[in-house]
């Protein structure tokens, strides 16, 4: 059999037995995979280039010659309905019963379930047939926030949707570090849809799980949910800014990590003043800018990647830092009411990260190269605010 001459024929001969498919669900599923390997491939704008190519499909085939290819076409306007020539889209009479139910689901519950450090949070959807016989079985859409790096991670539609929402449960209730709650609609469709649209837009889309092949069916399924979040969600207030520092500074852990108290001018308040002032600036550089969201995934991007790129440390700075993040793990564990459990899993995690972050700041290997540009003037008495220093130093050091 010869090559497929362009895309669309290669869509064409990879659907050649849609129509032998079950269900409505079936062929969405095939759909979406179809449109996955759009998606992965795109270079930015992954959403646009699926609802561009499945405009163009429509378009190239809009003389159907065969029930293959005629319901493909449903399948796709219904997977894509914003795309050109999707809402014109008519069944055909050619095409099987099911082809009436594409698209045609209703919402039957929604969750989240997440980690107590709020690293990641899953939200879970389960959606039903108008007609479960020509539609298919409940299923559910589950899309995983990180709001670490502040992306929908993964999708992935299951089927078995009572199963699995049994099943997420039950690991939430035997696990204390997991919490599981019913989610607002709105809020559903809010969170995972502004944190996709990121994912949409990235050079490199996460290695694992269902992210591209299920994108298509997923996204349709939560743009079903109300747009609105009622009631909306609110969160006791708490310090911050200058005022949480100050909280901090006069807590119970700073003085258990025994933090200087002393005048700003002393050099040790000075080097405490320096490595906080650089876990609110980490904090402010994460997609929540909360900075008592502390966790060991916080905390070893903070400790083993972002301040060697972004700061320079003296040596009083390293020898303070390793107190400051004890003190500070200590108190947004008390603050935000974690239990036990997790409380101690930071102290295990800090025990480890503490010593490498010792070895990489002596060796200096995750340095930027500004950063390591600084601490070369630094250690040669050069100061780094100086222009005039800096010019003195460049001409002397032009030929090297």
């Amino acid at each position: 059999m010869p090559a497929p001459r362009t895309a669309y024929d290669a869509v064409l001969h990879a659907a050649r037995d849609v129509t032998k498919l079950g269900c409505a669900l079936d062929a969405e599923m095939l759909g979406t995979a179809l449109l996955g390997s759009v998606y992965s491939v795109a270079e930015e704008d992954r959403a646009g280039a699926v609802r561009d190519f499945v405009g163009r499909f429509l378009t190239a085939t809009a003389k159907p010659d065969s029930t293959a290819a005629a319901t493909i076409r449903e399948v796709f306007a219904a997977l894509v309905p914003d795309a050109d020539g999707a809402a014109l889209i008519t069944h055909d009479a050619k095409t099987p019963a099911w082809a009436t139910q594409l698209g045609r689901v209703r919402p039957t519950g929604c969750w989240a379930y997440g980690d107590v450090y709020g690293d990641q949070t899953s939200y879970l959807v389960t959606f039903a047939y108008e007609d479960s016989t020509d539609g298919g079985p409940e299923h559910a859409v589950v899309a995983l926030v990180d709001h670490n790096i502040g992306i929908t991670k993964d999708v992935f539609v299951a089927i078995g949707a009572g199963t699995l929402l049994s099943q997420v449960r039950q690991i939430c209730a035997d696990d204390e570090l997991t919490w599981f709650r019913s989610e607002d609609p709105g809020r559903l469709r809010d969170e995972v849809g502004r944190h996709l649209r990121v994912t949409d837009e990235l050079g490199d889309l996460p290695a694992d799980g269902s992210l591209a092949t299920d994108r298509a069916l997923a996204a349709a399924r939560i743009a079903l949910l109300p747009a609105d979040v009622t009631p909306p969600l609110t969160e006791p207030a708490g310090p911050s800014g200058g005022d949480l520092l100050r909280d901090f500074l006069t807590s119970a852990e700073a003085s258990r990590f025994e933090l200087p108290a002393g005048p700003a001018t002393s050099p040790d308040t000075a080097s405490m003043d320096f490595c906080l002032s650089l876990v609110l600036d980490h904090a402010d550089s994460l997609p929540d800018g909360d900075p008592l969201r502390w966790s060991p995934a916080v905390a070893g991007l903070f400790l083993l990647d972002w301040v060697h790129r972004r700061a320079v440390l003296d040596l009083d700075d390293a020898a303070m830092m390793p107190r400051v993040v004890r003190a500070w793990s200590s108190y947004s564990a008390r603050r935000r009411a974690l239990p036990a459990a997790a409380v101690e899993e930071i102290e295990t995690a800090m025990e480890e990260l503490i010593p490498e972050f010792a070895r990489l700041y002596t060796t200096g290997e995750r340095r930027s190269p500004a950063t390591a540009a600084v601490a070369q003037l630094i250690s040669e008495g050069v100061d780094p605010n100086d222009s005039a220093a800096i010019d003195a130093w460049l001409e002397a050091n032009r030929d090297e």
